[in-house]
């Protein structure tokens, strides 16, 4: 199990405990984080799920494949940090990590 932090636009701070072997989409969704959409239901096919991973935790949470890429590209201001939820696998490795929310997914 990780705790991970969810940090809104406005500054707002929701800490969630997630388990492992789950998506980040879906924890942000079992836990009422609005912000986060997942339209697509976690297929990787409409970047409704878009967030920004901390700076220092870009290493531990994997990297973009190039289909996450292309689809990030359909996100309201993508950043060198911006990853979709739905491809952030959770593992204990995770704990404590920062994903900040964007204002609006649209």
């Amino acid at each position: 199990m990780a705790l991970i932090k969810f940090i809104s636009v406005n500054g707002d701070v929701r800490e969630v405990n997630a388990d492992s072997g789950s998506n980040l989409m879906q924890v942000a969704l079992d836990n009422g984080i609005d912000e986060i959409l997942g339209e697509c239901g976690g297929s990787c096919s409409c970047a409704t799920c878009h967030c920004y991973i901390a700076e220092d935790w870009l290493d531990k949470s994997g990297k973009p494949d190039e289909i996450e890429q292309e689809m990030l590209e359909c996100a309201l201001d993508p950043s060198k940090n911006s990853r979709l939820a739905c491809q952030v696998n959770i593992s204990n490795e995770l704990d404590g990590m920062v994903v900040h929310l964007p204002e609006a997914q649209y």
